[in-house]
């Protein structure tokens, strides 16, 4: 047993005065830490809760309501139906794509050339440019009439759509702008690809195998962990997707609500329209969501996650 542990169970006068001084040093380097989570986190998570059972408009005092906010959100509200339909769209096109760009880019990225280093920074860097810039900037990229993609379309002869003025285009619009930063989930992938060892590929050439089969059999098998952990945070991720819809498409939504996202809806609703309560209950329900599909996702992991340290314990 740990001295930590030891101390653990004592009372506060059984301790020395080294021990003391040593337990308030340490509650006080950690003291900024407990003070910023239960005052801009855990406080506020709670009073979201409790809100979520009240009618408020901010400025008045909130009235109980019980369970009415929810029930009208799922029984009343088509703008819920309508948000959590564009939200789930986006995640079942934005996540498969990320997934697969991101690990061919890694990929690539993985070759032993020279200056192999300028060109993963550059793959990165959009990641880390600001959403509100890089969204301003896709915004004139996508103009219609003098953006830079139908410019570059009309040299070829093919005439560009109306990108974030099309209801149809809305949303398409948007997974490319996201994509744009691919770079970041690259260069995690690109950690794991580095961290596979070479013997593996050796051995699979001695035995005559191709590129595809030792991509297949060894490269997304030990990067199955990297795979699941990039899943998990882009599944929470992307179902808090606001900037860019909030700049491309607007308050509204665009064109028949085609960019309506899950926390555009709730931002309409906590701050235009000044119902508090109701916006906290639909950020309760996207919580609630959010972790059944994360446990779900944490429960498939079994099935297709391969960690070498748990075969071997199982041999």
């Amino acid at each position: 047993m740990s001295a930590l542990a030891r101390r653990l169970p004592r009372a506060w006068t059984q301790l020395s005065p080294s021990e003391r001084r040593e337990a308030l040093a340490g509650y006080l380097f950690i003291s900024p830490w407990i003070i910023g989570f239960i005052v801009f986190f855990l406080g506020p998570i709670l009073a979201s809760f409790a809100l979520s059972f009240t009618r408020w408009n901010i400025v008045g005092t909130p009235q109980w309501v019980g369970l009415d906010n929810y029930e009208r959100i799922f029984t009343q509200d088509p703008f819920f139906r309508k948000a959590v339909t564009v939200t789930l769209k986006y995640a079942a096109f934005y996540l498969p794509l990320e997934v697969i760009f991101g690990i061919l880019i890694a990929v690539v990225l993985n070759q032993k050339l020279r200056g192999i280093g300028v060109f993963r920074t550059m793959y990165y860097m959009p990641y880390i440019v600001p959403k509100v810039a890089s969204s301003l900037v896709w915004v004139w990229v996508l103009n219609p009439r003098y953006g830079l993609l139908n410019t570059m379309l009309g040299w070829l002869g093919v005439n560009g759509p109306s990108w974030l003025s099309d209801p149809d285009w809305v949303l398409p619009s948007i997974i490319m702008m996201s994509l744009w930063g691919v770079g970041g989930s690259a260069v995690i992938y690109l950690a794991g690809l580095q961290n596979i060892p070479n013997q593996l590929y050796e051995a699979a050439s001695v035995d005559g195998a191709n590129r595809l089969q030792k991509f297949v059999r060894i490269t997304l098998p030990m990067l199955s962990p990297t795979i699941f952990f990039q899943l998990v945070l882009g599944l929470i991720g992307t179902f808090q997707t606001f900037t860019p819809a909030f700049i491309a498409a607007g308050r509204s939504g665009g064109p028949l609500q085609s960019g309506l996202f899950y926390m555009l809806y709730i931002y309409n609703r906590s701050f235009e329209s000044m119902r508090m309560g109701y916006g906290s209950a639909l950020a309760w329900i996207l919580t609630v969501f959010i972790m059944i599909i994360t446990l779900l996702v944490f429960r498939s992991s079994k099935y297709w996650v391969y960690y070498e340290a748990e075969r071997k314990r199982t041999k």
